[in-house]
């Protein structure tokens, strides 16, 4: 068991720059978990599989699918299962479920509006994970979730979803989109931007303005529920049962990159329960015990060097420690994981690293 106490949590939400192992992190926790005795889910929000590869599962899992644990060493009846969010799968199940009736749903998935909505923009994608996470957290078989998210840029987008799903709401978006319900109602702004879009459609032949029409209509009973399950995830990121970790390396770029995360993730007003550097080097062997070895003398020398280089290296990794440390959040711990010294490919090797995490 790692010196991480996520005991007492539901939700561990992985975060940090692309490339320092994120995702290596995230499948470590969660397989220290259920091995544990835990029911976990783990859900990678990254379009690219590695999470679902480092699991032995393939690319195409977009609903939980069970990990066979069995050669992780001293694992206990616990159980881990796995998914790759897939935006376009789960706003087409959530149509289908809230939707005012069958027809209706599917009125919703066949319109243009829909089909460009769901498959363009990236915040549907951001929002779409929040609603999986909703619907992973109210199964009663799972007690935790971890959640590996995009590169930081993305995953400040990700975290941001719920609060701007609620401004999108709440604007006069829909009110100004929907079917004029007089002939003389609406304001002078209303009437002028349905003018716009109705010579748009005159020139162009593409009946915009009636698709979206149509789209607001059918969703219509369907807002309040969005608004409702936006201001649960917002509820469940800001949550005590939720850790938000944050994960580096001890490179310089990308311990800059980490503390500017930290401090954005601070102006959101989401506590960092901890910062883990991964990949973090070994201690150094006493130089005494090279000159003790038997081996050739000029074996005896490239070793030295070997252990200058590493020795020059440490302290260049220390450094960025201190940095790191000065600008720990309150409360949080930064944590180290050590480098295995080959790439992670077994589930073994994922449930060592978990099991080295430790305090810096």
């Amino acid at each position: 068991m790692n010196q991480l106490d996520l005991g007492g949590c539901k939700l561990a939400i992985c975060l940090g720059p692309g490339g320092v192992g994120k995702t290596t992190i995230s499948a470590a926790l969660a397989i220290d978990a259920a091995s544990a005795g835990r029911a976990v889910d783990v859900m990678t929000v990254d379009p690219a599989p590695r999470l679902l590869d480092a699991l032995g599962l393939g690319s195409d899992a977009s609903e939980p699918r069970e990990v066979d644990l069995r050669e992780v060493p001293g694992a206990k009846r616990g159980r881990l299962r796995a998914l790759r969010l897939d935006p376009r799968a789960t706003f087409d199940a959530i149509v289908r479920r809230h939707a005012a009736s069958p027809a209706a749903a599917e009125a919703i998935i066949a319109g243009r509006i829909y089909r460009n909505i769901a498959s363009a923009f990236a915040g549907v994608a951001d929002y779409m994970a929040m609603e999986k996470l909703l619907e992973l957290d109210a199964e009663p078989a799972t007690d935790f979730i971890v959640l590996d998210t995009p590169p930081a840029a993305e995953a400040l987008d990700f975290l941001e979803a719920p609060r701007r799903l609620l401004e999108l709401l709440g604007s006069r978006a829909v009110t100004l989109l929907g079917p004029r319900t007089g002939r003389f109602g609406g304001s002078m702004v209303d009437i002028a931007a349905r003018a716009v879009l109705s010579a748009f459609d005159r020139v162009t032949g593409l009946k915009l303005l009636g698709d979206v029409q149509a789209f607001v209509r059918n969703f219509d009973g369907m807002y309040e529920g969005f608004a409702e399950r936006a201001k649960r995830a917002g509820a469940m990121l800001h949550a005590d049962t939720t850790a938000v970790i944050v994960v580096t390396t001890a490179e310089a770029g990308r311990i800059a990159q980490a503390r500017e995360f930290i401090a954005a993730l601070g102006r959101a007003e989401l506590r960092v329960r901890a910062v883990i550097v991964n990949r973090a080097m070994a201690n150094l062997p006493e130089t005494a015990e090279i000159s003790h070895a038997k081996v050739p003398a000029a074996l005896k020398r490239k070793l030295r060097r070997n252990l200058e280089d590493h020795a020059a290296l440490k302290t260049r990794e220390a450094l960025s420690f201190d940095t790191l440390r000065a600008t720990m959040p309150a409360g949080a711990a930064l944590m180290l994981a050590p480098d295995l010294g080959h790439e992670p490919r077994t589930l073994s090797d994922l449930a060592q690293i978990a099991t080295q995490i430790h305090r810096a």
